[in-house]
């Protein structure tokens, strides 16, 4: 992937965590196949894998010796937001992010031999609901769980910062790919013109192709200017309207069944609320500015490419 030949030929020694979700298991060969050594933080107890270390946040099980000697950690673990969030659901998804990112920020700073950078997973969420408003990340916090959840998350992380570790948040928004998350749910229901817009189909979708979330990630990795919260998302995000139509547009399929939001309240409760009838219009400001090319800037040409479909 031409990401790659953008920064220094030079081998470094990265640190996973959340390498068996939807982003990190695409990163770990992405950044293996460019030549760094890559180890992934597991709870899996037993492993023949030797780049394999287990810990277990919940339990705050982390050997720190064996984190010595990393150049980097990229920090993605924590518990799928998708489903009913029943107030069990909620504490996991919190205790996940919050507690895993101490746990691991606070073993960090001990080590005497400590890693240069920490790239984060944080979201856009942290906005809370936008609606039409465009944001970037001068923006303040907004409301609701989630942005609670996200300001919680990278106050996390001070620990790293105060020992010096350039530690940068990474605010992803809809990860885009067919081999799960958003996209891959809505694939099914499309295809059999069942799709549509959500609600009123206003609110804003900050939405990131796959590949350039990766690339993203290496590149927060490799610039030294970037700290602190940095958008991970398009250009051009879409409203949730724009969203359903460009999706049919490629499948070749209607998009005229919407979602009402009462339906959606009363199928998702408090979830389908701030996921799907709230909105982000997040713009990538601190990637732009520091030089990061985008693969995918336009929905429908991402989508083509995502799902291998060519244009008519």
């Amino acid at each position: 992937m031409e990401f790659h030949s953008r920064y220094p030929r030079r081998m470094i020694k990265i640190l996973v965590t959340g390498a068996s979700g939807l982003i990190g298991s695409h990163l770990v060969p992405f950044l293996a196949t460019a030549g760094h050594d890559v180890s992934v933080l597991t709870r899996a107890r037993s492993s023949e894998d030797g780049r394999a270390i287990h810990w277990n946040p919940a339990a705050e099980e982390l050997d720190a010796s064996q984190l010595e000697g990393f150049d980097a950690v990229v920090h993605l673990a924590g518990e799928n937001i998708a489903g009913r969030w029943t107030p069990e659901k909620k504490q996991r998804i919190r205790a996940s992010r919050v507690e895993g990112t101490r746990l691991l920020c606070e073993t960090l700073a001990r080590l005497q031999h400590r890693s240069k950078v920490l790239v984060c997973a944080s979201a856009v969420g942290y906005y809370g609901d936008c609606r039409e408003d465009v944001v970037d990340e001068t923006r303040s916090q907004g409301d609701g769980f989630l942005a609670q959840v996200v300001r919680d998350w990278e106050e996390a992380a001070a620990p790293a910062i105060s020992a010096g570790m350039r530690t940068v948040h990474l605010r992803f928004g809809v990860v885009l790919t067919p081999a799960g998350g958003a996209l891959a749910q809505m694939l099914t229901p499309f295809r059999l013109g069942l799709g549509g817009p959500i609600g009123d189909g206003r609110q804003y979708m900050s939405w990131i192709a796959l590949d350039d979330a990766l690339g993203a990630i290496l590149h927060c990795l490799m610039t030294e200017s970037l700290a602190g919260p940095v958008n991970a998302v398009s250009p051009q995000p879409a409203a949730n309207r724009e969203f359903a139509r460009t999706l049919a547009k490629v499948l070749r399929r209607p998009a005229i069944l919407p979602l009402p939001a009462f339906a959606v309240r009363l199928l998702f409760g408090e979830m389908g609320e701030e996921l799907l009838l709230s909105g982000v219009r997040a713009l990538p400001a601190q990637l732009q500015k520091s030089g990061f090319v985008f693969r995918h800037e336009n929905l429908e040409a991402a989508l083509r490419f995502l799902l291998g479909k060519e244009k008519d």
